[in-house]
């Protein structure tokens, strides 16, 4: 949710790489309740659950807080699994984490694989990277840093072969 994260500078990257669609509703889905997953659903639910649909991938850049997932964000995965729009769906991801923590965000990662997992989706193992991206290497919501956009251009590019 923070513009100016070097996740979101990873996301705008891709943009520039390929045809894509970044969701920017997590702000707006309400907390997870399964009594309301059902019709009709939140707008900001079928919103992202219709992005999901419509995706042939899934690219996730997360950050990791307090040794796991944002609790923002393991809502937003919550609500993916009762539609079922991720099952078979090639998922990877990029750690954009530039910060020396004890884990290097494995922690939110392993959270991440295994609820994917749950939800059937099918990560793309190639394709998952760790690319640590510092401010200095971000102008105007992009990776500037040629080194880290081929990185980027990598991973992307595993993931659309890996579907």
């Amino acid at each position: 949710m923070r513009a100016g994260s070097g996740n979101a500078a990873v996301l705008g990257t891709v943009a520039t790489l390929t045809e894509t669609t970044t969701f920017t509703g997590l702000g707006d889905l309400p907390h997870f309740n399964p009594d309301d997953d059902r019709d009709p659903l939140h707008p900001a639910v079928a919103s992202l659950r219709a992005a999901i649909a419509a995706a042939t991938s899934v690219l996730i850049c997360t950050p990791e807080y307090a040794g796991g997932l944002p609790g923002s964000f393991k809502n937003l995965l919550d609500w993916t699994v009762g539609g079922g729009e991720i099952y078979g769906k090639p998922v990877a991801w990029i750690n954009a984490s530039s910060v020396a923590a004890p884990t290097g965000g494995g922690d939110a990662h392993d959270s991440l694989r295994k609820v994917l997992t749950y939800a059937g989706a099918e990560i793309v193992e190639e394709a998952c990277a760790r690319i640590p991206v510092p401010r200095a290497a971000v102008a105007d919501g992009v990776v500037v840093d040629p080194d880290l956009r081929e990185r980027i251009a990598v991973a992307v590019k595993r993931l659309s072969e890996g579907g």
